[in-house]
């Protein structure tokens, strides 16, 4: 019989590389969360000589990154103490990553119509205190016996319902806090963090369960939440919300007009397009990749990780390089050149063969890659979203689009298992990661590839209430 303390290498490996392929699709295209724009006009926004002299912009990316940091701990963490404390077994702990994960598809409409008429810095400090007490309550009933797989279905649940508002709100928190010409430098300062906790939060969650106990690694992830929260809480700046109409519409209209002003607009149609495409596609690719790996290749399971992990430092480059590039170069034009070579980078792999001294380093070569350019197309993605989207629209909008990219990743799912029993590992893998090419694609055909040095810019107003068109796009030098 096999002793649970000689269990927990293989369980965890497997736990890290589920989560660490969230990261991955999360991190990518940037639909992981939904903003909203300020009704503040440029001219009324105070604008530092430099963004991190302001003090409320460095209070929301220090609260951001903690935050971020105590979210990706957890996606580790919860599953270790479901199996280290209350002796779940693989089908189980598949159920609680789930039950986790379903709120970003379940709630994310919802979310982007409910901040889009919420101050953000509430909406942020209520929900790092709501997760701080659920990862409290795990720390604190695992070890007298208290905890059971039904309220941890239920903690874990609600720790992913409060960081997907969470996630709207520190986005649209940027947006009404930075002017027009520091998104791309915002939303790389953010999404850097973002990728650093990515790619640090799992690894310290192993390791705190694994230097202490399951329940203070959860501890710990409390602490982060609660850091969070102090963080946040002196942001001094008053907010402007998004003028509402009178009598304010029912969330399902509000949900219908987002719906209808995306499908209407060009721009984020495309973006919603070659988001849906690129996740559908990714899910597709790595369900075949992690079978590729240890399969056809026969590499062991530490340099299977080090294969998912090249992507994270590539992540980091990605952020640094899209505060630079897209005024260099044009948006446009970084945006599909990040995405073919990014999205592109896994098209060698079904060709390789060898030994591990081989074949290793080919494989890190092509995660860093991705990672760069995907992060590269995600932060960019991000600053032309906010720019194009008006008022009032903005949390509903980013919201269509996430839901439709990840409602796209469980149908790649099953089409991966699909070309890996009908094509084999190796033309699986290949038709798979060609498929991500559909992406830049979509790009090349829509107003994505025309977009210049400035950021597009639309009319201001408040949202209607009712059915509303995309409005034309006028260049930002122009419209000034």
């Amino acid at each position: 019989m096999v002793r649970r303390s000689d269990s927990f290498p293989a369980r965890a490996v497997g736990v890290l590389v589920c989560v660490r392929c969230l990261a991955l699709s999360s991190a990518s295209r940037g639909i992981s969360v939904p903003f909203v724009f300020s009704s503040m006009s440029d001219a009324g926004r105070r604008v530092p000589s430099g963004l991190w002299r302001d003090a409320d912009f460095r209070r929301l990316w220090i609260g951001q990154t903690v935050s971020q940091l105590g979210e990706h701990t957890g996606l580790v963490v919860l599953p270790l103490v479901a199996v280290l404390m209350l002796d779940a077994g693989a089908g189980e702990v598949g159920v609680l990553r789930a039950v986790g994960q379903a709120p970003a598809l379940l709630l994310s409409l919802f979310a982007g119509a409910w901040v889009d008429g919420w101050r953000t810095r509430t909406t942020m400090v209520l929900a790092d205190a709501g997760r701080a007490v659920a990862m409290g309550a795990v720390a604190v009933a695992g070890p007298v016996g208290r905890l059971g797989l039904p309220a941890l279905l239920v903690l874990a649940f609600a720790v992913g319902a409060l960081s997907v508002f969470f996630d709207v709100a520190y986005q649209a928190s940027l947006v009404r806090l930075v002017a027009r010409d520091r998104l791309v430098q915002g939303n790389s300062a953010l999404e850097g963090s973002r990728s650093a906790a990515q790619i640090g939060g799992p690894a310290l969650g192993g390791a705190l369960v694994s230097l202490l106990s399951a329940s203070f690694a959860a501890a710990f992830g409390a602490l982060f939440f609660t850091l969070s929260f102090l963080s946040i809480r002196r942001i001094r700046r008053a907010e402007s919300v998004p003028e509402r109409a009178a009598g304010p519409p029912r969330v399902r209209r509000r949900i219908v007009e987002g719906v209808r002003f995306v499908a209407r607009d060009a721009v984020l149609r495309a973006v919603c397009l070659a988001s849906a495409a690129f996740q559908f596609s990714f899910a597709a690719t790595m369900t075949v990749y992690l079978l590729f790996l240890p399969r056809v290749l026969h590499l062991p399971g530490l340099a299977v990780g080090c294969a998912l992990a090249a992507a994270g430092p590539g992540a980091l480059l990605g952020s640094l390089l899209a505060s630079r590039l897209p005024r260099r170069f044009g948006h446009g034009r970084v945006l599909l050149c990040a995405a073919v070579l990014g999205d592109g980078a896994f098209l060698c792999v079904p060709a390789l063969h060898g030994s591990a001294a081989v074949t290793v380093p080919v494989l890190l070569a092509a995660g860093f890659v991705f990672g760069c350019g995907g992060q590269l197309v995600s932060v960019t993605v991000m600053a032309v979203r906010q720019s194009v989207t008006p008022d009032g629209m903005q949390g509903r909008a980013a919201a269509m689009i996430t839901f439709v990219g990840m409602g796209s990743a469980p149908l790649g799912s099953l089409l991966g298992g699909v070309l890996a029993e009908e094509c084999g590992l190796r033309g699986g893998l290949l038709l798979a990661a060609a498929g991500m090419l559909l992406s830049p694609v979509v790009m090349v055909l829509s107003p994505l590839a025309r977009l210049g040095r400035e950021l597009p810019v639309r009319d201001r107003d408040p949202a209607p209430a009712g059915p509303v068109p995309g409005p034309p796009v006028r260049s930002a030098r122009r419209g000034r």
